[in-house]
């Protein structure tokens, strides 16, 4: 027996991937990841990542219909949800089993508002959650959600490590199809895909042109978004890469703090959305790689609202809103405009001033590296900015940046509009079952909030990837995920 047993782990030794000579992808971002604990990650990058460390019980399809992922369920009544972990789920990548305790372990730490966890107020309709056995859980909920599916996407956490209290923003342990290997300085963190060991460095490069040109010497393998039209299309004629784009649904926006003596004038914020001209933007700054916005999500969303009118640029128009709002010759409204210090996030800022300024708004314009540009944004410490959400699927979006209940750490309303109308709507919204009628009030939601822009919509960008010949199989996603690294592969004939 002892024998056949040493047998037994030799052949498994002899057959076992080895990892060893597993190649390194570098991957360029313009920012870091900020954390890697799903129960905080609101951030894009941070999002991206963790979708490759961590198994969540839903995720959607193309239609933005939600689908299993880790869990499949039914409805026991509307206000019982029961899900079933699949059977041939991954274990943690310390070789723990995933259960249904883990689960209620952390949706139970993102309920608790000791623990501020910015998704709490997506998931507030969850009463309780009760565990049937290892596999088996269910969720009951304090009123009937037609969406809620949809809500579970928080990366699971192993109930052990939370008591223990682990630092999972640093320190992160999943489930994944990547497993976490190190992170030792800011801007180089580094990730390993379990199925054959393929390294994965994302290192942090702020400068497109400087991306670029590692990217062109072999420095990089790949980057994706934040690049500038006329680099785009350098490197298109460019024999070293291949580059790739797929239409994008990330939401460009101006926001504003609602409780500033100007930016909370809705002529003020009117005047802003006319004196800028997102046609020449899109056509001479971002080379066609993007559509106009009136709203968060796309027109053909199935909650989308494709009758909104697009946002004239008229100069004219915005002149009148000022004088409406009180300005004039020798009273001109000042504004602090932040962004990050992204040079081509700074090049838009730029633009946008001058469009501004030509209607006789003074802004002064302040960059900031990303961690302290976006730590101010979720503080409320602004009166104007730029930025972007990525992709969003589902409409519970609107409670989470809108709903006067969602001021930051419940969600992240970071400009505290509170608005009695555009909350009834929301709720409203949730409380049918027929999707149906919950789209009705979300297209006159959408109505709404064009008419008192809350925030200023700019453009949906579409997706730009470009990489070094030898990298086959990554598919650009919509959303901008990098969920193409779970099937990328390196080519043994590049030459590179």
């Amino acid at each position: 027996m002892a024998r056949a047993a040493l047998l037994l782990f030799f052949a498994l030794v002899a057959s076992a991937p080895s990892f060893a000579e597993a190649p390194v992808l570098r991957f360029g971002l313009a920012s870091n990841a900020v954390t890697l604990d799903p129960r905080f990650a609101t951030d894009a990058a941070s999002t991206r990542i963790n979708r490759l460390l961590y198994e969540h019980l839903v995720d959607f399809n193309a239609q933005f219909q939600p689908m299993s992922a880790l869990a499949s369920w039914i409805v026991i009544d509307p206000k019982r949800y029961r899900f079933f972990l699949a059977s041939d789920r991954a274990p943690f990548h310390n070789g723990a089993r995933l259960s249904a305790e883990d689960v209620k372990a952390t949706y139970d730490y993102i309920l608790d508002p000791d623990n501020a966890s910015p998704h709490r107020g997506a998931l507030e309709m969850i009463d309780r959650i009760e565990v049937r056995d290892e596999d088996t859980l269910d969720f009951i909920l304090s009123k009937p959600d037609a969406l809620f599916p949809g809500r579970l996407v928080v990366g699971i956490l192993p109930r052990a490590e939370i008591e223990a209290g682990r630092r999972f923003n640093r320190e992160p342990l999943g489930s994944g199809r990547f497993e976490f290997v190190s992170w030792p300085v800011e801007d180089r963190l580094r990730i390993r895909r379990r199925s054959d060991g393929l390294l994965v460095d994302f290192v942090r490069v702020p400068k497109p042109n400087v991306r670029v040109l590692k990217l062109v010497r072999g420095e990089l393998d790949m980057i994706q978004g934040d690049l500038p039209q006329e680099i785009v299309g350098w490197l298109e004629g460019r024999q070293e890469v291949e580059v790739t784009k797929a239409r994008g649904t990330t939401f460009a926006y101006i926001g504003f703090n609602m409780e500033d003596s100007v930016v909370g004038n809705v002529d003020v914020r009117r005047a802003v959305a006319h004196a800028i001209d997102r046609d020449a933007i899109i056509r001479y700054v971002l080379g066609g790689s993007a559509r106009p916005a009136s709203a968060i999500l796309t027109p053909d969303h199935w909650a989308g609202n494709p009758e909104l009118p697009a946002i004239g640029y008229d100069p004219e128009r915005a002149r009148v809103l000022l004088r409406m709002a009180g300005y004039g010759d020798g009273n001109e409204p000042r504004i602090v405009y932040k962004t990050s210090s992204d040079p081509f996030r700074v090049r838009l800022a730029t633009i946008i001033q001058d469009q501004l300024a030509k209607i006789g708004i003074r802004v002064e314009l302040r960059t900031y590296d990303w961690g302290t540009f976006y730590g101010d944004i979720k503080a409320g410490n602004f009166q104007m900015y730029t930025l972007a959400w990525v992709g969003i699927k589902m409409p519970d979006i609107f409670r989470y940046v809108l709903h006067s209940k969602s001021i930051p750490p419940a969600g992240a309303n970071r400009g505290r509009y509170m608005d009695a109308a555009a909350d009834q709507l929301i709720e409203q919204a949730e409380s049918e079952a027929s999707l149906d009628d919950q789209a009705r009030y979300y297209r006159e939601l959408q109505a709404l909030v064009l008419r008192e822009l809350p925030y200023v919509p700019l453009w949906y960008e579409d997706q730009v990837f470009a990489a070094r010949r030898h990298i086959r199989g990554y598919e650009v996603e919509a959303d901008g995920s990098y969920d193409g690294l779970f099937h990328v592969r390196v080519s043994q004939n590049s030459g590179s």
